[in-house]
């Protein structure tokens, strides 16, 4: 079965330290783009990281520029986020995002929840 499953989720305070990894299994990542959501309750999904398929080229969202860094690792089939100098605002559920060359070629993780309180 085709699966993107989140982990490193959970409950830091404000000023730590997380990684989120994304494991892809049933399919290989390494010609999809990757990208990690989050959403916060009553507010819209947002893009917060992007990384291409090379992982040449990444883009971040400017409420996360300096703190979170976009990886990927495609022999272990595998996309990181780490995010330093947590803050509370970036509480929220994030999700793994996978984009094939075809636009039916899209899967999402589960989500993995990051709580970021004192």
């Amino acid at each position: 079965q085709v699966q993107l499953v989140e982990s490193g989720g959970g409950l830091v305070q404000p000023g730590g330290s997380l990684r989120l990894s994304c494991a892809a299994s049933g399919f290989t990542i390494s010609n999809n783009a990757m990208s990690w959501y989050r959403q916060a309750p009553g507010k819209e999904r947002e893009l917060v990281a992007a990384i291409t398929s090379a992982g040449g080229s990444t883009n971040y969202a400017d409420s996360v520029k300096g703190r979170f860094t976009i990886s990927r690792d495609n022999a272990k089939n595998t996309v990181y986020l780490q995010m330093n100098s947590l803050r509370a605002e970036d509480t929220a559920v994030y999700y793994c995002k996978s984009q094939g060359p075809y636009a039916t070629q899209r899967h999402w993780g589960q989500g993995t929840q990051v709580t970021v309180s004192s």
